[in-house]
């Protein structure tokens, strides 16, 4: 080979290696692939292509209304305004701020939505919208990577007086948080380092900047998205200082002065024992917990999640997954005499068995922080309780946040909504378009739509587990590189029948573990049509080890029976009332589907009501509805009435209809209810 070719090869690497880089190549959600002290790791995001059914339906809305209304609303001047809030900082366009502080976090959450949907689809389209993006992007990002286009505008505009990091309302490191998260996500989908490279320079500024600012500047951070962004960093490029950087982020929390319950930093993390303050920055601390454990293996971390996991399952978690009962309330409350103890909460965790129905404020980025911790705990412990939670979540707390249509947003979900109250909550009772100054809400729900492929499979040493079911095709390697093809056919979770067909199996030995969920009696597993002779106890995964071949076929039968859920008695809002629950879904009665004249108040279900499976659509969206006859109460009268001697008349019976919980709101302003009373 002459000189000037060996130079041109070596010019061409260069590009290569500068554009591509060499970073960690495993291309999962969350790349827990290299973390020691993880038991499971992810797939690559483009190893699963759904089919048919529930999630291929979701999936399809996402990629074709979802994600483009909402980058129209943020490129709208008069909307959104994130695109322009980059133009201005860039020096592009002149003007003010506009929108919440945190809409560049947002922004990066709608970024990283499609970043996952072009994992799975390639379209140029979208690679087109993204780099044009990334440009811009990185014309506001400062020389010394400092990004937050409301401190830029501030410094354009007033220059002496706009200062990073001197008020923690800027939720300026929130902002870098979804930041550094959409840059590796769009690393693994595209290979391209353009937007890791922003991402990179801007966790160097964080680190720098928790080197040496003072203490109390360095402790005022808010709404952690921040820690699973500069551990994902870290896995990404394998920088110790990254990782340095997480394990000073959470030592140093809660040693500030005026630390508050509301921003779970009044004491150090490792001495918390329970669920308190703003649902949706606790539940993103403990998934960058989760995150730091996966990497050190620090027991002490360990030890103080489990503490509030089993703090907010046994006591404070919603039927749907829904957490963060409060509109407001007072942290402590009933535990101190000295008002200087008592702190103000809001959108937050409550007491124990505080769960009320209509004032549930249950935010929906709350159940997606749900989602994101049990996702990790489940990476760390192979543990099944962790992805029965991600389930109930994903289908009723995080799925009810947005409308069929994916055009319409929930920011709060409460269990029941009626129009007697004489009251008008904070957030509107109908899904809104967008959301104005709070619209964190609409891109978290719709990341978390276009990542679910991410969640339904994991791989360990042992071999290939399987977590949510759905119509898919997977193509994956195993730890050691072996290449697993299948399909999976199931109408789940309308029915609970999941057949896989195994495809291209190289002959080696390997385990398969099946979830069996936790809601789920006398499930059944096949091999070939014949008992596989495993246990399949709920709540479990249940392991078939074998030396798999090409053709063979795994049935695993789910029986869904309709359920009446009854509430612990220490939850009084739901004493004597029951909600339904068939496989993972959690129902509700919306009074359009009353016979006229009939209220929710006057309908009760009983031991002898039999619900039937009812194939309907809504919003061209193929659901099962519940249908069947209903004990009836006539409550009338009670105006200007809070009390009255109960009358034993039964009123008769009506004709209902329940629909999945998620899909309320759907046909129109209804009233609606989840827990309904019951006759025994």
């Amino acid at each position: 080979m002459n000189k000037k070719i060996r130079i041109s090869v070596l010019i061409v690497l260069f590009i290569a290696f500068y554009v591509y880089g060499v970073f960690a190549q495993n291309k999962s959600l969350v790349n827990t692939s290299a973390s020691k002290y993880a038991k499971l790791s992810g797939i690559d995001m483009s190893d699963v292509t759904w089919t048919n059914g529930f999630w291929a339906d979701r999936f399809k809305v996402c990629r074709e209304t979802m994600i483009p209304n909402l980058w129209k609303i943020y490129g709208d001047p008069k909307m959104g305004h994130a695109i322009q809030n980059f133009e201005i900082a860039a020096g592009l366009d002149t003007g003010s701020h506009g929108g919440a502080p945190f809409q560049d976090g947002d922004f990066y959450k709608l970024f990283e939505a499609a970043a996952a949907v072009y994992a799975s689809t390639h379209d140029p389209k979208i690679d087109k919208l993204m780099d044009q993006t990334i440009a811009l992007i990185a014309k506001a990002q400062r020389a010394d990577g400092y990004i937050n286009t409301q401190t830029l505008i501030d410094e354009r505009n007033h220059p002496k007086e706009a200062k990073a990091f001197e008020d923690r309302m800027n939720f300026e490191t929130y902002n870098f948080g979804h930041l550094m998260t959409a840059a590796c996500v769009h690393y693994r989908a595209t290979g391209k380092r353009n937007f890791l490279d922003i991402a990179i320079k801007a966790t160097d500024y964080l680190y720098h900047f928790y080197k040496t600012a003072s203490p109390e500047l360095a402790r005022n951070a808010i709404c952690p998205s921040h820690y699973m962004g500069v551990v994902e960093m870290y896995r990404t490029t394998r920088y110790p200082r990254y990782l340095e950087l997480a394990e000073n982020l959470i030592n140093i929390r809660g040693l500030m002065k005026n630390g508050e319950d509301q921003n779970q930093d009044r004491i150090p993390f490792r001495e918390q024992t329970k669920a308190m303050g703003h649902a949706v920055r606790a539940n993103y601390l403990y998934a960058g917990a989760a995150d730091i454990y996966a990497e050190t293996g620090d027991t002490t971390l360990l030890h103080t999640l489990n503490l509030i996991w089993n703090d907010v399952v046994d006591h404070k978690l919603y039927i749907t997954g829904g957490c963060g009962a409060l509109y407001d309330g007072v942290s402590p409350d009933g535990t101190s005499y000295q008002p200087k103890d008592i702190q103000q909460v809001a959108q937050a965790y409550g007491r124990e068995y505080q769960l009320p129905n209509f004032t549930a404020h249950n935010e929906t980025c709350a159940s997606v922080g749900n989602v994101f911790w049990n996702w990790r705990m489940l990476q760390i412990t192979g543990d099944a309780k962790y992805a029965d939670v991600l389930e109930q979540t994903l289908y009723n707390g995080v799925l009810s946040g947005i409308s069929l249509d994916g055009k319409g947003f929930f920011y709060t979900n409460p269990l029941s909504s009626n129009d007697a109250l004489p009251y008008k909550l904070r957030w509107s009772r109908d899904r809104v378009g967008y959301i104005a100054y709070s619209d964190c809400c609409p891109p978290n729900v719709v990341r978390t739509i276009a990542e679910v492929s991410s969640y339904a499979y994991n791989i360990s040493d042992k071999g290939l587990w399987l977590n949510l079911y759905g119509g898919n095709k997977l193509s994956t390697r195993l730890k050691d590189g072996t290449p697993v093809k299948l399909t999976q056919t199931t109408n789940y979770p309308w029915d609970g029948t999941v057949n896989i067909q195994i495809e291209n199996m190289p002959g080696k030995e390997f385990s398969i573990f099946l979830r069996i969920p936790g809601w789920c009696k006398n499930a059944t597993l096949l091999v070939n049509g014949k008992p596989a002779g495993v246990k399949t106890t709920p709540g479990t995964y249940a392991e078939l080890k074998s030396k798999w071949k090409s053709g063979d076929k795994l049935t695993l039968l789910l029986p869904m029976p309709v359920k009446f859920i009854e509430a612990n008695p220490l939850i009084e809002e739901t004493r004597n009332q029951v909600a339904v629950k068939r496989g993972p879904i959690v129902y509700c009665l919306e009074s359009v589907d009353l016979p006229k004249g009939k209220k929710i108040f006057d309908i009760a279900l009983s031991a002898k009501t039999d619900l039937k499976l009812s194939p309907i659509k809504i919003e061209n969206s193929d659901i099962v509805s519940l249908t069947g006859e209903a004990s009836t109460h006539n409550e009338n009268g009670w105006k200007n009435n809070l009390y009255r001697e109960v009358s034993t008349k039964n009123d008769g019976s009506a004709y209902i209809r329940l629909i999945p919980y998620y899909a309320w709101d759907n046909r129109g302003h209804n009233n609606m209810e989840t827990w309904i009373p019951f006759d025994r």
